[in-house]
């Protein structure tokens, strides 16, 4: 995605409307050097009670090794596509160890949020117009809105570390100051990449396509990257750090650190996920949700706020050009050739969740009849 395009809302929003038209309310945080503790919430900040129900289960999902995936293993390759495939015909969620990232390259990534999320007020507004900073997207809200303060740019699959966006980002945004953090995040993004392009190729093993198949649809793609930092909540009980809801993008890749908070929808019942200092968190998306025909569900989850300690995490999320049609490869297509969705492409389902619907857990759903509607509607027009 070009840095010129707005952010990505995921948090819970359940009407159709064209969202220019809500009211719009800046509202910001306190900065981090004084205390959320006792800070009284507004109600712009208060959930529903059906989206505050406690987790009173824990994911017991196994982990998944890509070690031997990695290494071409092919036993290991099957195995681990066999619990590839469990899982997101579950829910849509597991986690991975043994990915090939350099565990330094994490920690320090995780580390370094602390010299952004610290900054003054005045400096953060002023790397807020597109991308950057956004306080509990305020800006495009005004009720439910998420306990959270992000930090957003995009990434081009195309880039390599000879031609570094992600740094020229920093230092052009925040200041030649920030040029070695830029670094950081460029060789973060680099890692990700790789790694989700070959989770895409497991992905595709598991589901009995090509192996080259749904990486060629991602690789010449632009991604998100998004820091999010959940700030010290003391009445965590009737708010969230994000509302239930589905990712509108292919995969994400979580990077979490040991605080806790994020929780997934399964069987009827939210389950809480513990962190793994080794582990990534891998969840499916609406987009490749519509690219499989629904074979794998696109995961429903959320984050709780906690009482004592802010908790920091890195998402990246995949996506393809935004040009690229989403269709699924024709072995995914039943024997009578039943399609559960409508050809779209990525560029649709953003305007969708940028202009006209907050994406929610059934963001899919009411974006294919949306579209179905509009098309229907500029046939009518042009005839």
């Amino acid at each position: 995605m070009d840095s010129s395009s707005p952010l990505l809302v995921f948090s819970s929003q359940s009407q159709l409307e064209p969202q220019d038209q809500r009211p719009s309310t800046q509202l910001s945080f306190l900065d981090n050097s004084q205390s959320n503790k006792t800070l009284l919430l507004p109600s712009k900040f208060i959930w529903p009670k059906g989206d505050l129900v406690d987790a009173h289960h824990k994911l017991t999902e196994p982990y998944v090794d890509l070690q031997g995936f990695l290494k071409g293993d092919k036993n290991a390759t099957i195995a681990a596509s066999n619990l590839v495939r469990k899982a997101c015909m579950k829910h849509g969620f597991f986690q991975v160890v043994n990915h090939g990232v350099d565990h330094t390259l994490l920690a320090t990534a995780l580390d370094k949020m602390g010299s952004l999320f610290n900054l003054p007020s005045n400096l953060k507004t002023r790397a807020s117009k597109m991308w950057g900073f956004s306080t509990a997207h305020s800006n495009r809200f005004s009720s439910k809105l998420p306990w959270k303060e992000t930090f957003s740019f995009g990434f081009d699959h195309c880039i390599t570390s000879n031609d570094p966006s992600v740094a020229h980002f920093f230092t052009s945004t925040l200041g030649k100051e920030f040029e070695e953090i830029g670094v950081v995040y460029q060789k973060y993004c680099e890692a990700m990449r790789e790694l989700s392009l070959a989770i895409t190729e497991l992905l595709a093993i598991s589901l009995g396509v090509e192996r080259w198949e749904l990486r060629k649809f991602f690789e010449d793609g632009s991604s998100i990257m998004r820091l999010n930092s959940y700030p010290i909540c003391q009445q965590g009980g009737v708010t969230l750090g994000t509302g239930p809801h589905c990712d509108p993008t292919g995969l994400t890749i979580l990077h979490q650190d040991q605080v806790g908070g994020l929780e997934v929808f399964a069987n009827n019942k939210w389950h809480t996920v513990q962190p793994s200092h080794n582990a990534l968190v891998v969840n499916i998306g609406d987009l490749f949700m519509a690219l499989c025909n629904g074979e794998y569900k696109s995961c429903v989850h959320r984050a709780v706020v906690n009482k004592h300690k802010e908790r920091r995490s890195l998402a990246f999320f995949l996506c393809p050009r935004k040009d690229k049609v989403v269709r699924p490869p024709e072995n995914l297509v039943a024997g009578d050739g039943a399609r559960k969705y409508p050809d779209f492409s990525w560029s649709e389902l953003l305007e969708f969740t940028q202009k006209y619907y907050r994406a929610d857990a059934a963001t899919l759903p009411n974006f294919t009849k949306w579209l179905v509607s509009s098309r229907a509607s500029d046939l009518h027009s042009s005839t």
